[in-house]
């Protein structure tokens, strides 16, 4: 912490009670986490962690934030603001648990994002919120999995929640939890892990309020205005650290759900003093399909950059929004109307990312600028006949890609990047759970861009269907735009995506294609894009380059390609 930062009035703040203190609170999400997911039923939640905790004060403002997912950050503000504004402080009751997803009702992201907002009392005055947020695997709509980039309408994607109590002073209501159950393709998965939704913030509620029988409720607010207030001075002092201007940087989907020309994602930075303003003007239309991102999604995934790009180790809580402020023009993808799908809005969002952090190169040093990443999230969804129960399955997975190459360092392999955050499902884990084969999980030899230092792999995951009728849908972003390089890197592999690969009926589909039926032995491969390079290719080490053909992530082709016949020749000497 920044030991000589002060407060208002001119006193110093206390680094290290606040780093106890701060700790404390983190301590409270990270055990409302861990229970969250050892106790959930799904394998989306309980194995891949698709989850995120958080505590609010009685005002709605962020204090602590579990180090799960950046993007839920939008979903769990949004439902303690809409809690706040459609029953106000003075409404909410003792025991009561409020239930959330949409978009345009509540402050949510994406429909299978279902967050669970519980008030916290002490001496009968409401004074804290506890909230989680799960992706459930289904929600009903259209398609299994409840994402669809053809989607032109959230109407198509699943049951919208507005915010509703679903526990009314101590009494779950179990009608209202089986309407939302039953309309998804997995009802009992749903009950189950909404119900331990519900005891995660029972958990958390139960240790704030032990914190405040031990230092006082006067102490523990009083601390928290301390937290909020020094993270806000700190993230001042960095953004005035910055040479004031403007820096702009567009980054493109291939398309907006039904092909067509890649859709620009524009930022554009202005610092001015210690005021930051991102504005997203100059961003494509509003998409036909379901690449639109809501508002509360736009704010989590500028705060996720700010963070990463100026202070990584900044505490994650109301005090970060403090120097930020957000244009979002109406009518364009950063900002949809009403019904306007949004779906696929966390692959947007990966884009929104590079986007802010490309204009960041115009504020920052060459040894903190950063190769674009892969900068999507690939997923695939499968689902058919359940072999454990009655009625269906629906496996939703996520893929990570290269992250791109930064000053002194090759970028991480085979990497959730940005805003996502969640563990892979181990292939033991899903072919016990599902009909399914996992045929091959691997990197991809020759997907990081070339350079000084090199970008990070793709991920290779391809599945083979056991049962006839076995819906597939799989997609990334980066099948068309690569990741580029920069001060002279190479650009990272392009995703692709394919049926039935090694057999004669092998097939390369588009990335938007939201429906395929499989039958016992076809299988569905997605090779996920790699990260940027760093740095001209010329002047990489050669015994890093030998370092990369041993591991067999770059071929010799590859090799003398991009580093020409004297180095290729020199890496493979070392070898022998």
């Amino acid at each position: 912490m920044d030991a000589q930062i002060t407060k208002a009035d001119g006193q110093l703040f206390d680094p290290i009670a606040m780093e106890v203190f701060s700790n404390r609170l983190l301590s409270i999400t990270e055990d409302m986490g861990n229970r969250l997911v050892r106790a959930s039923f799904s394998p989306n939640i309980k194995e891949r962690k698709d989850c995120s905790v958080a505590m609010f004060d009685r005002k709605g403002r962020l204090i602590a934030q579990a180090a799960h997912i950046p993007m839920h950050l939008g979903s769990l503000s949004g439902g303690v603001e809409t809690v706040l504004g459609k029953y106000g402080i003075e409404n909410v009751r003792e025991g009561d648990a409020f239930i959330c997803n949409d978009s345009y009702l509540a402050g949510g992201t994406h429909a299978p994002d279902i967050t669970i907002v519980t008030p916290i009392f002490w001496g009968g005055v409401c004074r804290f919120f506890a909230a989680n947020i799960g992706h459930h695997s289904d929600v009903g709509g259209t398609y299994p999995g409840s994402i669809s980039p053809t989607a032109r309408t959230v109407f198509e994607e699943g049951i919208r929640i507005p915010l509703v109590r679903i526990v009314r002073e101590g009494e779950l209501d179990m009608g209202m939890m089986t309407l939302l159950a039953e309309n998804s393709r997995e009802p009992a998965d749903r009950i189950a892990d909404l119900k331990v939704q519900i005891a995660a913030n029972d958990r958390g509620a139960q240790l704030m309020l032990e914190l405040v029988r031990q230092l006082g409720i006067d102490a523990v607010q009083q601390s928290i205005e301390d937290i909020l207030s020094y993270t806000a001075r700190r993230l001042r002092n960095r953004v005035a650290a910055l040479k004031d201007g403007t820096g702009s940087h567009t980054a493109y989907l291939d398309d907006d759900g039904f092909g067509g020309d890649p859709v620009a994602i524009k930022a554009t930075l202005i610092v001015d003093g210690d005021n930051l303003t991102v504005d997203f003007a100059g961003s494509g239309p509003q998409c036909r399909g379901s690449y639109n991102m809501p508002e509360s999604a736009m704010r989590a995934s500028v705060y996720y950059v700010v963070k990463t790009m100026l202070d990584p180790e900044l505490m994650a809580n109301e005090g970060m929004f403090d120097a930020i402020s957000i244009k979002l023009p109406e009518g364009t993808i950063t900002n949809p109307t009403f019904p306007a799908a949004v779906g696929m809005r966390s692959n947007t969002a990966q884009r929104v990312s590079a986007s802010i952090i490309g204009a960041f190169s115009h504020f920052l040093p060459r040894e903190r600028v950063m190769a674009s990443s892969n900068d999507a999230m690939p997923a695939m969804v499968f689902s058919g006949r359940s072999r454990r129960r009655a009625g269906t399955y629906v496996y939703v997975e996520t893929i990570g890609g290269g992250a791109g190459a930064r000053f002194g360092h090759d970028g991480a392999d085979g990497t959730h990047v940005h805003i996502t955050n969640s563990s892979n499902l181990p292939a033991e884990a899903l072919e016990n759970e599902y009909p399914l084969v996992v045929d091959e999980y691997s990197l991809i030899t020759d997907s990081g861009g070339a350079g000084e230092w090199r970008g990070g792999m793709g991920i290779a995951r391809q599945i083979r269907a056991l049962d006839d009728e076995t819906f597939c849908y799989a997609s990334s972003e980066g099948t068309i735009i690569p990741a580029d390089g920069v001060f002279g890197g190479g650009k990272g592999a392009v995703a692709h995506i394919i049926r039935d690969r090694g057999t004669a009926a092998e097939q390369e589909i588009p990335a938007n294609q939201p429906r395929l039926v499989l039958a016992p032995g076809q299988s569905v491969r997605v090779e996920t894009p790699g990260g940027g390079g760093f740095g001209p290719a010329e002047t990489r080490d050669v015994a890093a380059i030998a370092a990369d053909l041993r591991a067999g992530r770059v071929s010799p082709s590859a090799v003398r390609e991009a580093y020409g016949e004297a180095k290729a020749a020199q890496a493979e000497q070392m070898l022998l």
